[in-house]
């Protein structure tokens, strides 16, 4: 097993972060093919392996993600989702291979940037509040960030998720869904180049579920934010993305828009899983 972990990171941040003294040099190409590979592609996971010890986690021979897409990742428990997340949000590094960002050179410098970093919020399946006012914790990133109009922008956040109304109300006494809601809002008030959800509706009542629904695909019509969602729930993926893939013991065994997917699947353990077979 190789010890080389290497990430990449974005050479042209597109106006969206400042650049700093403090981001590491990269090789600089603006051939056309560059270019394109920028604008299709957020994510490109080449060679990538992960490992715990002595447990391969994932063995990812390429995977692209699409840039301004929702992208739904699924696949049975233990497939490695959670641990590729993980991974998109640069919290972990590979343990062999490359993460291409947003077509960026390669480096072998860690930690990874702050600017690289920002670019990239997830939202985890349990929401992790502070012990603090639901504005508050909305507008925690932004405070962080020194922006004045914190408390503002962070009520906008709310009334898209709807819950102005409990601006004030301390972040414990929230049901699940209330919870999960305030930390979606933490997540878009930061306007992410790319959202990750980790089953962000999991054991959550139908109501709750179609508010966060809406407003992810809401967020992605204004913003045309890339987003990878985490989901057992097929109905849900065929609902709101755009794009599929499955992820099978650490492997990806299709990648394809969703229509593909559900409707004419290349590989027969998509066909399976999507009817409902068992395909472990």
């Amino acid at each position: 097993m190789g010890n080389e972990r290497r990430l990449v990171h974005n050479s042209q941040m597109h106006g969206r972060v400042n650049h700093s003294d403090s981001v590491p040099a990269v090789v600089a190409n603006h051939s056309p093919t560059l270019a394109a590979h920028r604008t299709l592609v957020a994510y490109h996971l080449d060679h990538v392996t992960h490992w715990y010890g002595e447990r391969l986690i994932l063995h990812i021979e390429s995977w692209k993600i699409p840039t301004g897409e929702i992208v739904a990742l699924v696949g049975p428990s233990g497939a490695g989702k959670s641990t590729m997340l993980r991974l998109l949000n640069f919290l972990e590094l590979p343990t062999t291979g490359n993460i291409y960002f947003q077509g960026g050179a390669v480096y072998n410098q860690t930690p990874i940037p702050i600017e690289i970093r920002r670019q990239v919020t997830m939202v985890f399946q349990r929401p992790m509040l502070l012990s603090t006012s639901v504005i508050n914790n909305v507008a925690y990133g932004l405070r962080l960030r020194h922006r004045s109009d914190a408390h503002q922008v962070a009520m906008m956040a709310l009334d898209q998720v709807g819950l102005t109304h409990l601006a004030q109300k301390p972040a414990r006494t929230l049901s699940g869904g209330e919870a999960q809601r305030v930390a979606l809002a933490r997540a878009i008030v930061l306007n992410p180049r790319v959202l990750l959800l980790d089953e962000p509706t999991a054991n959550l009542d139908p109501a709750n579920v179609q508010l966060i629904e809406q407003t992810i695909v809401d967020l992605h019509q204004r913003c045309g934010t890339t987003i990878v969602l985490v989901t057992h729930n097929i109905f849900q993926a065929r609902r709101i993305a755009q794009h599929a893939t499955l992820l099978l013991e650490g492997h990806v065994v299709e990648s394809t828009d969703v229509a593909t997917f559900f409707d004419a699947p290349h590989d027969e353990r998509t066909a399976a899983f999507v009817c409902g077979d068992m395909i472990y």
